[in-house]
């Protein structure tokens, strides 16, 4: 007490803030120990009640992303995405260079997997991997179709 009085509880809350390095709005007081509270008179006082649970630290507020999710999902079903949405070109929201990565790695790792499986010869998934690299295939599978027929062709001589 000082000089005969209480602490108001509002200064122990901004004693508090100081101590935990949040803002005043952050401090929760037990409401059930406010005499605990008002009779602390240093913040050695006020730290004891902090480890005593009288004083906590309220968690950080943050933005819902409720409304996130919802356009999130809208977005899904293909809302939100016309002319009027859309800030880049073609290339830019959809890189063709982004494309091609993907299909190459694709086509390459059949390739692997072909030749792990001994379904093409290491001669084969040279010849092979170089098409893949000229771009010589659509897609997987006329890179498969193509790796059977040279497998057809060396069976049938």
């Amino acid at each position: 007490m000082i000089g005969g009085h209480l602490m108001s509880a509002k200064t122990v809350r901004r004693m508090a803030a100081a101590i935990l390095k949040v803002g005043e709005s952050r401090i929760w007081i037990d409401p059930d120990r406010i005499e605990d509270v008002e009779s602390a008179i240093t913040r050695e006082d006020v730290r004891r009640l902090i480890s005593e649970g009288a004083i906590m630290r309220r968690p950080q507020m943050v933005p819902s992303r409720g409304r996130i999710r919802i356009r999130k999902a809208e977005r899904r079903m293909g809302r939100h995405r016309a002319q009027g949405s859309r800030k880049g070109t073609g290339e830019s929201r959809h890189p063709s260079k982004r494309e091609w990565i993907t299909k190459v790695r694709a086509q390459r790792a059949l390739l692997v997997e072909l030749r792990t499986r001994k379904a093409i010869k290491p001669s084969a998934y040279r010849a092979l991997y170089g098409q893949v690299k000229g771009g010589q295939f659509q897609g997987m599978r006329a890179l498969q179709s193509a790796a059977m027929a040279g497998q057809r062709r060396r069976t049938s001589r």
